[in-house]
């Protein structure tokens, strides 16, 4: 079977899981994508799984589902959509070959659809555009057209066409195939039936729409096809033309054809950098990365789960792979597939496949796995944090819950830890003040660790290294008290303030003081 993998990308409330839900139910993967909708305990999107998620209606970590449609099985990845877990984003963006950016059609690009966007244009990722919401008030077409033709500096090739927009919504239009598809009145505004026709001139789309409405789609529909470039795969694939298409993900609207785009046009796995030389998915030997690790998914077994994106060759169960960082082998004895929440033995996976390998701490985020340990993946980087904060337990007898808490959601990326060279006091570091209440939820309902921040006195991190090992001791030696290791024993320099930043970069010029590590 052939396979798509994407992330689905957007600024938060843009309508990202529940498009998420939508392509599931499209696929026939759930029978009511109103897990969205419905009342009580099924109030819950399938992808968010974890209870502060459930509880706020956000997506905070990455979900990975797999569903198959006709000949092609997709491996959908759900991204956090809140600025404060920008991280664990760009970490899944490296594992997939695609993603579907959501925009809301009344709203048009918001701060964090952008920054998603130049994080898949660092990696080339193919964009397919999805305008959500076009069943209520928004912008026009034309309008939302030229904003990401003009922000993004992409060019736009729309493949359907709204009869109108809120109230004045009747339908799609499909460019693509010459087809209508029909809003049905009598069950609410849900897809309706799709109406064959020659052209976007066919009398028969006055007999399915009101008059004033098939006007509209003419004049605005013709205008569409002879104003914006037809699609074109090349440049799709390499990033400068983003094909569009107007829907709502609530209503099912366009769902159909995204999936359609997907199948037609998104990129098959592709080649993922390397050393010491990038990774063809035609090699026959296995290759793969870890791009998250997600500790307590079943919260009874305290188990740990590395999710790796195959690069190449087939995984088989109890086959034997080599951890290139450790240069151990293990054996993979039970690897999973995921559909949210639910899971099942994985009994083979190909190049784009994403597998789940339970493990006790053994792997860590940016591993890669090989039966032969001579390639090491590239591209994983961390980010230095923002916000550092000392952490105060409230039960002095539950330090060590918490030390565990901490050092697992730390491996996860939830947080950056930093235990200093003096002193026992752990400092946790985020990029946002939205990752100290999901650390201290998880910590609470996980650890049953209460645990509270104070202040630090440090405002800035940063990694530290030298070609000259004597001069990095002697920094390290001369600033002893503002030293510390992070999770994975790298040296860190931590500093009051940005001023104090600048003058020890001008002071120690011989050091590197890095915001940005990749992992290796």
């Amino acid at each position: 079977m052939e396979r798509r993998t994407f992330a689905i990308i957007s600024h938060p409330d843009a309508g990202k899981t529940t498009l998420t839900e939508s392509l599931l139910q499209a696929a026939g993967a759930v029978h009511e994508a109103g897990e969205v909708k419905a009342r009580g305990d099924r109030r819950r999107a399938r992808s968010d799984w974890m209870k502060i998620e459930q509880q706020r209606g956000i997506s905070v970590t990455s979900s990975v589902m797999t569903f198959q449609r006709g000949d092609i099985l997709f491996n959908l990845l759900d991204t956090p959509g809140h600025q404060d877990f920008s991280e664990d984003t760009y970490r899944t963006l490296t594992a997939v070959d695609c993603a579907i950016m959501v925009i809301d059609a009344a709203k048009g690009i918001e701060p964090q659809t952008r920054k998603l966007f130049e994080v898949c244009r660092l990696r080339n990722v193919p964009i397919v555009t999805f305008v959500n919401k076009v069943d209520r008030e928004g912008l026009s077409p034309f309008a939302l057209l030229d904003e990401i033709a003009e922000v993004l500096q992409l060019d736009v090739s729309p493949q359907n066409w709204p009869t109108g927009i809120g109230g004045l919504f009747h339908g799609l239009y499909d460019l693509r195939r010459s087809g209508l598809l029909v809003a049905d009145r009598s069950d609410g505004v849900v897809p309706g039936r799709w109406i064959a026709t020659e052209s976007i001139e066919d009398p028969a789309i006055d007999t399915a729409i009101p008059v004033d409405a098939a006007e509209s789609l003419r004049e605005d529909g013709g205008l569409a096809l002879a104003s914006y470039p037809t699609f074109d795969l090349e440049a799709f694939r390499q990033g400068d033309l983003t094909p569009v298409i107007f829907g709502s993900a609530l209503r099912g609207f366009g769902v159909e054809q995204l999936l359609d785009v997907l199948a037609d046009d998104g990129p098959p796995p592709q080649p993922q950098p390397a050393r010491p030389a990038p990774v063809d998915p035609g090699e026959s030997r296995l290759t793969g990365f870890v791009f998250k690790v997600q500790a307590n998914m079943d919260p009874n077994h305290r188990d740990r789960v590395a999710f790796v994106r195959i690069c190449s060759g087939k995984l088989e169960r109890g086959m034997k792979v080599t951890n290139t960082r450790i240069g151990k082998p293990m054996a993979l004895h039970n690897p999973i597939t995921f559909f949210a929440r639910d899971r099942e033995l994985a009994h083979g996976a190909v190049a784009g496949d994403i597998v789940g390998i339970p493990n006790h701490g053994t792997l860590r985020v940016g591993d890669t796995l090989t039966e032969k340990g001579d390639v090491t993946f590239t591209g994983l980087p961390d980010f230095a944090p923002e916000i550092l904060r000392r952490v105060r337990l409230g039960d002095p007898l539950k330090v060590k819950q918490m030390r565990r808490g901490l050092s697992d959601l730390a491996e996860e990326g939830v947080i950056r830890l930093f235990k200093p060279a003096l002193g026992s006091q752990w400092i946790v570091g985020v990029i946002g003040e939205l990752q100290l209440d999901v650390l201290q939820t998880r910590l609470d309902q996980e650890y049953g660790v209460a645990l509270e921040f104070e202040p630090s006195p440090y405002e800035v991190a940063r990694w530290i290294k030298s070609d000259d090992p004597a001069l990095l001791k002697k920094l390290m030696e001369t600033h002893r008290s503002s030293m510390a290791e992070d999770q994975d024993e790298v040296p860190v320099l931590l500093m009051r303030n940005g001023w104090e930043f600048g003058r020890l970069q001008e002071e120690w010029p011989g050091i590197t003081f890095s915001a940005v590590r990749e992992r290796s």
